[in-house]
């Protein structure tokens, strides 16, 4: 069984902190947490009319693939009461995606977002 090294950046703006808190207990039942980034306030985009997002990144192993992963990290997200009916860049209570899978990034955000490259450059020094 192979075991992946995986980077996912997190974010919440809806009761940010028990909402990551809860995802952190759920995850570490799934997969070897290695470390969780600091989390950094920043502004919304695309729609501003909204508080402030808290974000950041937790690198981990497991022995999942990458799609079986996404699959894992959509449940855990509808289970904290993500609501897939609201705008793409709305309030959402966590939304979590993989970032760095095996040493390569693999989701076009991290070049354009500076707190994304701030908290994956975290997690990825040991």
């Amino acid at each position: 069984m192979t075991e992946n090294t995986v980077i996912i950046g997190i974010g919440s703006n809806i009761n940010a902190e028990a909402n990551i808190a809860q995802m952190l207990k759920m995850l570490e039942k799934e997969v070897k947490i290695l470390k969780v980034s600091s989390l950094l306030k920043t502004k919304p985009i695309g729609i501003e009319n909204q508080p402030d997002f808290t974000n950041g990144a937790i690198k981990f192993k497991t022995d999942l693939g990458k799609d079986a992963l996404k699959k894992r990290l959509r449940r855990i997200e509808d289970q904290l009461g993500r609501d897939r009916s609201l705008p793409k860049f709305g309030p959402r209570t966590i939304d979590l995606d993989i970032v760095v899978w095996n040493g390569e990034i693999v989701d076009k955000d991290y070049f354009t977002r500076d707190f994304l490259q701030k908290s994956v450059k975290e997690v990825s020094s040991s």
